[in-house]
This record gives C-alpha cells, sequence and structure tokens, in this order.
C-alpha cells in the first residue's frame, strides 16, 4: 500500500518507521548484502551486516569497502529519518581493527549536529561483542524532495 503525501504520519518515529520501509523496499544494495535494520529513531539507526567469504580481501580480512558500506547505510537511513531527501555531502572512515570472515557487525548511527540542510552524524562499526572495528562521520546534505513522495512518483513512472 503506498502512502500518499496526506498519510505523512504526525508522530516523529512513525514517520521514521514509514521512511525506513519506503527506503528499504528500494535498497538493494544494502539487501544484496545481506544487511538488516536493527533500528531506525529520528536522526539515529543501527544496522548490522554478516562478513561473508566474499566479501574478505588477500588478507583474508573484511575489505575495508564492506565496512564503509554499512556505516554508509546506517548514515544514509539516520539522516532519511525526517522524511527529507538526504544525500552525503562527505564521509570519513578509520579502520580501528581487522574484522574477519564470519563476523557479525552492527553500525550505530547518531546524529550530533542538524542545522539548515546539514547534518553531521558519527558511526561506530563494532563487533556483536561491542568491540569498536571503525569509526565513520559523515557530513550530510538536504536536498529536493521527500523520501516518501519519492516511491510515489516511481510507483506513478511504473
Amino acid at each position: 500500500m503506498t502512502q500518499h503525501l496526506t498519510d505523512h504520519p504526525s508522530d516523529p518515529q512513525a514517520l521514521a518507521d514509514a521512511v525506513t520501509q519506503a527506503m528499504w523496499t528500494r535498497d538493494r544494495s544494502s539487501q544484496g548484502l545481506g544487511m538488516q535494520i536493527l533500528s531506525v529513531k529520528p536522526g539515529y539507526a543501527k544496522m548490522a551486516m554478516l562478513v561473508r567469504a566474499d566479501m574478505v580481501n588477500g588478507h583474508h580480512i573484511c575489505h575495508g569497502g564492506f565496512m564503509f558500506i554499512l556505516a554508509d547505510s546506517a548514515f544514509a537511513y539516520a539522516c532519511n529519518s525526517y522524511n527529507q531527501n538526504t544525500v552525503a555531502s562527505s564521509c570519513h572512515i578509520d579502520f580501528l581493527a581487522p574484522v574477519r570472515e564470519g563476523e557479525a557487525l552492527e553500525a550505530e548511527a547518531v546524529e550530533r549536529s542538524l542545522s539548515g540542510r546539514t547534518g553531521v552524524y558519527d558511526i561506530t562499526v563494532r563487533t556483536r561483542s561491542g568491540k569498536t572495528m571503525a569509526l565513520f562521520r559523515g557530513k550530510s546534505y538536504r536536498i529536493k524532495g521527500e523520501v516518501i513522495a519519492g516511491l510515489q512518483q516511481a510507483d506513478v513512472a511504473a
């Protein structure tokens, strides 16, 4: 069932839930990597991913790009949770420890600042046991449009 612009929830958590569902239906990259959404709240998201055999590099550790995309995905859900189309304007990651095949990672994105069209988010990538493996900082920029409205436009075009 497609939500219409007039159907936007007024409760911030209900809106974040609706936006998460709308984004997830179109997020083939996160789905294809086996990511799971653990939690999304306004300005916050937590996602998980199991490191598969096809994600390890020649050193038999998780390729940094996969850790980056997990953090970037959590960043995307956190900064879009207000139903304002938002993209990354810059990102930086520090890899702190190697991740092995079979380890489950969680990326937790926390909004640190939101002013006008820009925001700053810190994302911590941890193992399920809580060991910090990477620190990611993303800067966001709000562009024209809404996430849920974008889903409606896609439905009309189909």
